[in-house]
């Protein structure tokens, strides 16, 4: 399950974890993953239970661009070529 919301500088997608009623219990949930999307930049949150802290990771537009690219790609070296 996810949720989109569209704030004044960003958009927030969070990404929530839950298994279908057949494998409940086999596996515990994971916390929600939080992304906010800017002009500039793109900002990825889960909360670590194990060290009380939110890890964040920031991503520029290309890095995520390349991101996604990646996803659909065999191994190996790639440039994208910017326009």
């Amino acid at each position: 399950m996810f949720t989109i919301e569209h704030d004044f500088d960003a958009t927030v997608i969070t990404l929530i974890d839950e298994l279908p009623e057949a494998e409940a219990g086999s596996r515990p949930l994971n916390e929600d993953v939080v992304i906010q999307s800017f002009e500039d930049r793109v900002v990825v949150e889960q909360f670590d239970p194990d060290t009380g802290e939110l890890a964040q990771i920031v991503l520029t537009i290309e890095q995520l661009e390349e991101l996604r690219a990646a996803l659909n790609l065999p191994e190996g070296n790639y440039r994208l070529q910017r326009g």
